[in-house]
């Protein structure tokens, strides 16, 4: 039986409270096993690479794709495997760590708006600015590293509506602005920092600020819920994706990228008089060469 994925059902709807707790991080839909989205994970990748080809000579949009959740909730695996068919011209990946001293000097919009892809290009954030209103507020000591007043409701308030706004302005000048949230369990978590113990290709991945953060399980959580309320705006909506099974979540923004190409409804440039004599006499002269 053909397995069906329905990309809207992870879309939050504006003006909704989130609460993270009422979103199942093992849900998988029509999808029983890794076997069964194998198949149109493979066709879907196929159908990117299309899309993506028609898009980069389209030429009217950029994409911007972020991926926002917490350790090991699979942000780098998502780009290997779905991004593996693109044509990597075509597409930047950009990673957000700690603040280099230069970037902390700017607002704090200023590193992604660096980042930020052309028209015809894919640009993937790997976290993002919502790491302002994530970590930062976990840790508020942070916003002091940024040479800022003590944090209060109204810092978080105002970067809400800072990166709305933001987003927005994209929105407004060719950017589709695409967000998806890996929501990953605490249990799936601890299994995954486990592994990173016992395989000799994971352990170099693991470090003890990632135990530490374990600790703020709850405050994180929280900060994220925050998030998804009040930045889910109709221009750029979240999309909450779980991330347990890692083969779901995948598959999932497959699908969730390759809808919000088609929904551009692109196309390669038509060929004006100019360039069609053009052609004709390139191919005059190729043909001439044999």
């Amino acid at each position: 039986m053909k397995k069906e994925l329905h990309e809207r059902q992870l879309q939050l709807e504006p003006g909704r409270r989130i609460r993270l707790e009422d979103f199942d991080p093992g849900r998988t839909d029509g999808f029983a096993t890794k076997d069964d989205a194998t198949e149109k994970l493979a066709a879907d990748v196929e159908k990117l690479a299309a899309l993506q080809d028609v898009f980069a000579a389209d030429r009217r949009h950029a994409l911007l794709i972020i991926l926002q959740g917490g350790d090991t909730a699979g942000k780098d695996g998502v780009i290997a495997h779905v991004m593996s068919n693109v044509n990597p011209l075509g597409v930047n990946v950009t990673s957000f760590k700690t603040p280099s001293e230069e970037e902390r000097l700017h607002g704090y919009l200023w590193r992604c708006t660096k980042a930020l892809p052309e028209r015809g290009h894919i640009g993937i954030f790997n976290r993002s600015y919502y790491e302002e209103v994530g970590i930062v507020r976990v840790h508020p000591e942070l916003v002091a590293a940024e040479g800022l007043s003590k944090p209060g409701k109204r810092l978080w308030r105002e970067r809400f509506e800072d990166m709305v706004a933001f987003e927005r302005y994209l929105t407004r000048n060719g950017t589709v602005v695409l967000k998806i949230f890996l929501n990953l369990s605490k249990e799936e978590q601890r299994r995954r920092l486990l592994a990173r113990t016992e395989s000799p290709k994971k352990q170099w991945k693991l470090d003890a600020a990632d135990l530490r953060e374990r600790d703020s399980w709850d405050a994180y959580r929280s900060a994220y819920s925050e998030m998804l309320t009040h930045t889910n705006a109709p221009w750029a909506p979240w999309f909450v994706v779980p991330a347990d099974h890692k083969w779901f979540a995948r598959v999932a923004i497959a699908e969730i990228i390759v809808h919000r190409l088609r929904a551009m409804r692109l196309e390669y440039p038509s060929i004006t008089d100019e360039r069609r004599a053009f052609l004709s006499a390139a191919r005059a002269s190729l043909d001439s060469e044999k």
